[in-house]
């Protein structure tokens, strides 16, 4: 049943409460001034679930509600004096069964604010009994809405009241959310921000003004996750920040030729110096992220041991970040990203001297993807039980080239055979990133465990962080065991000839 109507815009919420008590007995139960604050995370998840987060505060209560962006229905709520920053901060129950899942790691932030006034009508029988509870909103900057409030018992009274509100008052039914009305006069949108890459291409634009259009949107990206990760609001921002980071350097470095060689060298070796900067800040964030996973991969007996690593590593992330923050507002870093900014908005030159330049992006990107597949199958081909690590790393690194640089060009390809063809080489990533992580967090266990030596911390902790070391190693071996598996799946022949038909040069004969 429909529960919200939206006034036309001549009626006065007295007009309303007048012409309504000619029809039915209502007794106003109540009036007050209330402010309703949205919440979201930076990349809209609840939004994209289905759900608005909504707090509301009068003079001398406030309170949470979780709704259902389809029907306005209440999915939890409770009382509260103040949002948490992440949805674990919660007190146990459905509201933080219903964030968890779907915030996970990304903070609760303010996206849009109305203050209204709310009269609260009872609509009463013969017998002076309340059949069915009205909600006036009186919006400032919306249109004004009436919500019904069913009781128990006297369905039918909210069916007579739906007929009455659309035929005799003229309101319609309300089929979008207030918060849309609320960000349409902030002049925001719903899922404005998202990590996925998203770039159009004309297959015919010449590779140079591609390149700049892609560097474009990947410096959009770091901008917009700049002060989220200076602020330290959650590790996400600094995560989607060195993905942006990481794929201009790609960029740099796979996009060859359409840049002047001193402007691309300068500016490969600015971002270099980014990736390094922000690495240590993002490394202690992942352990604090998977410390939970870590706990639970020891014996319940020895768990609670870890906990002193756990507070070890929030110092040392805390001064990682205050150091990453200065580095972030330091002279090098501004005036090199609006140098960088400035050079992108220059338009081209008209006849380019740079070899690849003058090619259409639809060309390069063939030849380039081609190269690094067969690049990736050359490496992997020659990796036996023997060889070092170093030669998986490797393998890893040119995976990561050709998936950056299939996720720029996507959009010149066929979306399905694309996608698949992403999707195949995934798997070979994952595998040779867990390898590589693996190995990475062993190495620094030990190089933590050494720190700690000089702090008094008991024994048993270290004790305990043998104990994960151990565990990392044996997922570090069976990611190692699993990679034949991986590559031999990548490099059938069917997954050969996918690329070979999307990338590899057509080759002219009888010229």
């Amino acid at each position: 049943m429909v529960l919200q109507f939206e006034f036309p815009v001549s009626l006065s919420v007295e007009n309303f409460i007048y012409t309504l008590s000619h029809e039915v007995d209502t007794q106003l139960a109540s009036r007050q001034f209330l402010t309703k604050t949205y919440y979201d995370s930076f990349d809209w998840r609840l939004y994209s679930n289905d759900i608005t987060c909504e707090f509301t505060t009068t003079k001398n209560t406030s309170s949470l509600s979780l709704r259902s962006i389809k029907t306005g229905l209440a999915i939890a709520d409770t009382g509260i004096k103040k949002i948490p920053n992440l949805s674990k901060e919660f007190e146990s129950g459905l509201i933080r069964d219903t964030l968890e899942p779907l915030l996970e790691m990304r903070a609760l932030l303010p996206i849009c604010k109305l203050d209204y006034e709310a009269h609260q009508l009872n609509i009463i029988n013969k017998d002076q009994k309340t059949i069915l509870r009205l909600t006036i909103e009186a919006y400032a900057h919306c249109n004004r809405r009436v919500l019904l409030l069913p009781v128990k018992g006297y369905d039918k009274a909210a069916e007579q009241m739906t007929a009455l509100l659309g035929t005799t008052l003229g309101l319609v039914v309300a089929d979008k959310p207030v918060l849309l009305a609320a960000l349409k006069f902030e002049d925001k949108k719903p899922k404005a921000y998202s990590s996925k890459l998203t770039i159009n291409l004309d297959p015919c634009m010449r590779a140079d003004i591609a390149g700049k259009y892609i560097y474009s949107h990947l410096l959009k990206a770091i901008k917009v996750n700049e002060k989220g990760t200076i602020d330290d609001i959650d590790s996400e921002f600094l995560h989607d920040y060195r993905v942006a980071i990481r794929r201009t350097r790609a960029g740099l470095s796979q996009i060859k030729g359409i840049l002047p060689v001193n402007i691309n060298a300068y500016y490969a070796d600015f971002f270099s110096w980014l990736g390094q900067v922000t690495g240590p800040t993002r490394d202690l964030d992942v352990y604090l992220l998977s410390f939970d996973k870590y706990k639970n991969c020891l014996p319940a007996s020895i768990r609670e041991d870890l906990n002193a690593l756990y507070d070890f590593l929030v110092i040392k992330q805390q001064k990682a970040q205050k150091e990453l923050a200065k580095k972030l507002q330091s002279p090098r870093y501004l005036s090199t990203l609006a140098e960088w900014e400035q050079y992108l908005k220059e338009p081209s030159c008209k006849i380019p001297l740079e070899q690849n330049a003058k090619l259409t992006i639809k060309e390069l990107a063939d030849q380039r993807i081609w190269k690094i597949f067969n690049r990736v199958l050359q490496e992997g081909s020659v990796i036996s039980p023997l060889s070092h690590a170093e030669a998986l790393h490797d393998l890893r690194k040119s995976c990561k080239k050709l998936r950056y640089l299939m996720e720029f060009f996507q959009s010149l390809y066929a979306e399905e055979q694309i996608k698949q063809l992403i999707k195949n080489l995934k798997g070979l990533q994952e595998v040779l990133g867990d390898f590589q992580d693996y190995a990475v967090q062993e190495e620094n266990l030990k190089l933590f465990s050494e720190e700690m030596m000089d702090l008094k911390i008991p024994a048993n902790t270290f004790l305990a962080m043998g104990v994960l070391i151990q565990d990392l190693d044996a997922h570090r071996c069976k990611a190692r065991e699993d990679f034949a598996a991986k590559f031999e799946a990548f490099k059938q022949e069917d997954n050969r000839l996918a690329f070979k038909l999307l990338f590899a040069p057509i080759k002219l004969h009888g010229h």
